[in-house]
């Protein structure tokens, strides 16, 4: 038997605020988060030094202190989101989470950064004086999933997802389809990320990191033909997903439906990304959900800010949608939260689905040619109603992926 699959809870923790109307207000006033982070002039050969942190995130005092020490930055992200996507569903305290029913999936790009560097400079050192036994489990790479799992005490299925920036997406679609098939009842889904100079370091290092440090809120520029790279930032995002027969026998508030996903590899290259692939990914995503392009009223793109993947986006966005169809990615807003950013992009997607308008990509004012014509959102928010969207992520790896979200009839 095929399910259907339903969002009956969200939760975000994001540089633009931690709520949906926080973050919907900054959207439309077309503010920015990424700042100068002039502790990076002291990186030798580090050469941008900007990003998107959040500057208010406190560790919840209702937080024990037994389950927070062996998660870092990016887990206790990860668990505020979950917190209040699981409160948002009416699941906080129900006995379904530790009955085995409900599962996690949800991913990160690593672990905490911090932790993986106490371990480096000891074992530089030829030590392990200094290491405490949490340090490991900070930052092995599953360590949201896991930390996930053992805080609200689920026993269903962990699928911990470790694909870059398709981390948080393929933590959605895996869940998706855990709950589609029949394995579980509900999931824990999503993506988190830890702001952390290394992340700025690897593009940085492969010349695809802006270097607009004299003026942060000009950049990222998704599309444009100014942009000069992608500016890294970090947060969480988790959706519960729910059987839809158990959403309603229980009487949970419904926001969205999940009705596609797919998931590929370009098989080609391990960092230029391929239009193929992506074209492909759409075209699966849209098989999975029995639709065909013109049903879908908005594209949430990737949108790195790169050339490259620009390019190559725009390219395999257009073959699919052709000309028509709204296109737009709150990267120029958040930055590029890498393991997070397919979680809390779809998370905004299905917000702004309910509420019949798109952002704008921030900072695109002149389409770069070499793009192909799309219809992007550009300057002020768009009054856009639809009955379905699709979200988009590519990651390193040729490692891609596309949800199809139905917006849910009130």
């Amino acid at each position: 038997m095929i399910r259907r699959v339903v969002v009956t809870g969200m939760g975000a923790v994001t540089a633009l605020g931690h709520d949906w109307a926080s973050v919907a207000t900054a959207l439309r006033a077309r503010r920015s988060a990424v700042v100068l982070m002039p502790e990076w002039k002291a990186i030798e050969g580090l050469q941008t030094h900007v990003a998107a942190p959040i500057t208010d995130f406190v560790v919840p005092a209702s937080f024990p202190r037994k389950k927070t020490r062996s998660m870092g930055r990016v887990a206790l992200l990860a668990t505020s989101a979950t917190r209040s996507a699981l409160e948002n569903a009416g699941l906080l305290n129900d006995p379904a989470v530790t009955d085995g029913s409900v599962g996690v999936s949800y991913g990160s790009t690593s672990g905490s950064p911090p932790a993986m560097e106490i371990y480096a400079r000891s074992l530089l050192a030829s030590t392990i004086k200094g290491i405490a036994g949490s340090d490991y489990l900070q930052f092995m790479s599953h360590t949201c999933a896991a930390n996930l799992a053992l805080f609200f005490g689920v026993r269903g299925r962990v699928i911990p997802t470790c694909s870059a920036c398709t981390s948080g997406s393929q933590g959605i679609g895996y869940a998706y389809e855990a709950i589609r098939f029949g394995r579980q009842t509900a999931m824990i889904a999503g993506g988190a990320e830890e702001l952390h100079a290394i992340d700025a370091g690897v593009f940085d290092i492969l010349y695809a990191a802006s270097t607009k440090n004299d003026d942060p809120a000009s950049t990222p520029r998704p599309f444009d033909a100014d942009r000069d790279g992608l500016v890294v930032g970090e947060g969480a995002a988790t959706l519960i997903l729910e059987d839809l027969d158990h959403a309603r026998a229980r009487g949970a508030n419904i926001y969205a439906e999940i009705v596609g996903f797919g998931t590929n590899s370009d098989g080609r290259h391990i960092t230029n990304p391929d239009r193929d692939g992506m074209r492909r990914v759409m075209e699966l995503a849209l098989a999975d959900a029995s639709l065909v392009p013109s049903d879908v009223g908005y594209v949430n793109a990737h949108g790195t800010g790169t050339r490259v993947g620009d390019i190559a986006e725009s390219e395999a966005t257009h073959q699919v949608f052709g000309s028509r169809v709204p296109v737009s990615t709150l990267k120029g807003a958040l930055g590029h939260t890498l393991g997070a950013c397919g979680a809390i992009e779809a998370w905004a997607t299905v917000q702004m689905l309910r509420e019949s308008w798109v952002a704008p990509t921030l900072n695109l004012e002149r389409v770069d040619e070499a793009c192909a014509p799309l219809d992007y959102v550009r300057g002020a928010c768009r009054d856009v109603r639809s009955e379905f969207a699709v979200s988009n992520n590519f990651a390193f790896g040729g490692v891609n992926t596309s949800i199809v979200i139905r917006q849910w009839p009130t």
